[in-house]
């Protein structure tokens, strides 16, 4: 078992993923097609684990697992043999239509590297999630304080994130229905 540790947002967060997303854009090479800093530390103010979340857009997710593989390493990453993203309740998508690769590096500054098919339903999840947030900071507080008391109630990471899910499904719902009615789309700009 992992406990859940959350800290307080950082302003410097969004500058250092920054400069991890050029980074892995110079090592990664073209097959990167974007990368972009995604999850709790890519919304201003939201309480997060310590840790970068990035995406990596490909065309050809076993041709990047290929490439990725070396330089990763050489950066200290880890291949996971998580596979596939949660399917947000009420989807009908085959799992195999949410697949990806994932790598993390753990450490003084951890990292958690997704790589997802351009174009696909979980790529542009992420998307979604991290900037309907932007959109609506009011709701930071409110999801922020859910994730603090889930980490204190639970002492294994597996089961935050399991917890966690249906309540991103939520989100989901309602970022959805801001997307439809602003035209967002995850053409967006990068880090």
């Amino acid at each position: 078992m992992t406990a859940v540790f959350l800290a307080a947002p950082e302003d410097a967060w969004r500058h250092r993923a920054a400069e991890l997303a050029a980074g892995l854009r110079t090592a990664l090479g073209p097959l990167a097609l974007r990368v972009e800093h995604i999850g709790s530390t890519a919304i201003p103010g939201m309480a997060a684990k310590p840790v970068f979340d990035l995406q990596v857009s490909v065309a050809d997710l076993e041709a990047a697992t290929t490439a990725f593989d070396p330089p990763l390493a050489g950066l200290g990453f880890t291949r996971r043999p998580y596979e596939h993203d949660h399917v947000p309740a009420g989807r009908t998508d085959s799992p195999d239509a949410w697949r990806k690769r994932y790598w993390n590096r753990a450490g003084a500054e951890p990292v958690n590297l997704h790589v997802r098919l351009a174009g696909s339903a979980n790529e542009r999840l992420a998307l979604l999630f991290r900037d309907w947030f932007r959109a609506h900071p009011a709701a930071v507080p409110a999801y922020g304080a859910f994730k603090t008391a889930l980490a204190d109630a639970v002492d294994d990471s597996d089961i935050y994130t399991d917890v966690k899910d249906p309540v991103v499904d939520l989100i989901i719902v309602a970022a959805e229905e801001w997307a439809e009615t602003t035209g967002w789309s995850p053409a967006g700009p990068t880090a």
